[in-house]
């Protein structure tokens, strides 16, 4: 079973993408190896969903950010090693040939595997001088008993013809697999010093998964990873009070809130550095949301009714026992108002009745807020928008409560919209 996040979800949360501006992948995707690449990538499309294996990863990550460590290789020299180390593996016969051919036919293959497997002894020296500063990394132990093997690294500077085949022919043929395990083992640091630097330089957290029952998420300072002053707010859900109700004006952050929230709880079920501060969560099987809902002109849907089968899968997903955290973000804004009122009252009243389940659900409609007042499952929050004078100022921060700020008009008639229609 792995952690469900749908395709909607992953482009409402702006997760994956390399090239894709300020995209939470590229934020942390300061890696210097291509397999480094695969592996942070394959890291952002399996989030986990064990405890104890959530905690491992943190920890490791922790581990790299409190030793500072600087990632051992170039690229070029790395890059050059790698690609030897990956070829298919001679035998002594043919570093022979090879190296006849390069006398008699001016033939460069000799040269190339010479210069690959002088790249590769550079690179395993130094990866055993680096396992020095781990001395008490566990996973570090099965690469210091392969490279232990190599005993003749130290004495490899005259590459003759004979001790280039011995040499070629233990690396890429009788410890081809060790090779390959070396190899990983560097992606895998190329990762966590990586991802380790990113959350210094920006200050992240590391979150602690707990079982998923009894379901509670909680952080004393949350804001957006991607935001280098984002204002942190605290956050809690617990089983007894599972919905946040949200209200605030357009450019308020409901937004942005909302995103955080979903993207911290992806990041910690990743093992990742997060951008909120305390934070403890339960174990969620997935996360969905809806908040840039597209409508589908292929398949005759209307920007309402799209809203309305994203509701809809939702709600089987839910029915069906999961354990999610659901994000919905101005519901049936697709719709009138009377109907977005209902619709949003209904839904909102039946998903909270599912306790090992958290909603967070934001409306311009205030009213509804007013109707669900009394039900003890829902947290009323909102972020206000303070005049001066006719000008808004938003704080940004999280306050108790329904919003009463109406203040459309004012910043219509700031842009002077009517007055460009008056002439």
């Amino acid at each position: 079973m792995s952690f469900i996040a749908d395709k909607q979800t992953l482009e409402d949360l702006n997760l994956l993408g390399r090239f894709k501006p300020n995209s939470i992948y590229n934020l942390f995707c300061k890696i210097k190896t291509t397999g480094g690449d695969r592996l942070l990538e394959r890291m952002f499309q399996q989030p986990l969903i064990d405890p104890a294996a959530i905690n491992k990863r943190s920890a490791t990550f922790r581990y790299f950010q409190e030793r500072q460590l600087s990632f051992p290789f170039t690229n070029e020299r790395f890059k050059l090693a790698e690609n030897y180390l990956i070829m298919g593996g001679g035998t002594g016969l043919s570093v022979i040939l090879k190296k006849k051919l390069n006398a008699f036919l001016n033939d460069d293959a000799y040269e190339k595997l010479r210069n690959g497997l002088a790249a590769a002894i550079d690179v395993l020296l130094a990866f055993r001088t680096f396992l020095q500063q781990l001395t008490d990394f566990a996973d570090a132990n099965a690469w210091r008993k392969i490279l232990s093997q190599l005993s003749w690294l130290d004495n490899a500077h005259d590459l003759s013809i004979m001790t280039v085949a011995r040499y070629d022919r233990q690396l890429r043929h009788t410890l081809r697999a060790e090779m390959e395990t070396l190899l990983e083992g560097i992606y895998q640091l190329d990762v966590y010093i990586a991802v380790s630097d990113v959350a210094r330089q920006r200050g992240f957290h590391y979150a602690t998964a707990l079982p998923a029952f009894p379901a509670m998420f909680h952080s004393t300072a949350l804001r957006h990873p991607a935001l280098n002053a984002g204002i942190s707010n605290p956050v809690a859900l617990s089983e007894e009070s599972n919905v946040i109700f949200l209200t605030g004006a357009n450019m308020a952050g409901k937004s942005t809130l909302m995103k955080s929230i979903g993207i911290a709880v992806y990041l910690a079920h990743m093992g990742f550095p997060v951008a909120a501060a305390d934070m403890k969560f339960s174990v969620r099987d997935g996360l969905y949301s809806s908040i840039n809902v597209p409508d589908n002109l292929n398949l005759g849907y209307s920007h309402f009714y799209a809203e309305v089968l994203r509701v809809k899968q939702v709600a089987a997903e839910v029915a069906a026992g999961k354990n999610l955290l659901v994000i919905f973000d101005e519901l049936f804004k697709g719709t009138n108002v009377k109907d977005a009122y209902d619709a949003t009252l209904a839904v909102t009243a039946a998903f909270a009745r599912y306790h090992h389940c958290f909603f967070i659900i934001s409306t311009h409609i205030i009213e509804v807020g007013h109707a669900l007042a009394s039900n003890p499952s829902l947290q009323f929050c909102y972020l206000p928008t303070l005049l001066e004078g006719t000008i808004p100022r938003y704080t940004y921060k999280l306050e108790e409560g329904i919003t009463n700020d109406r203040h459309g008009m004012t910043i219509i008639e700031n842009e002077r919209i009517l007055a460009l229609l008056e002439g």
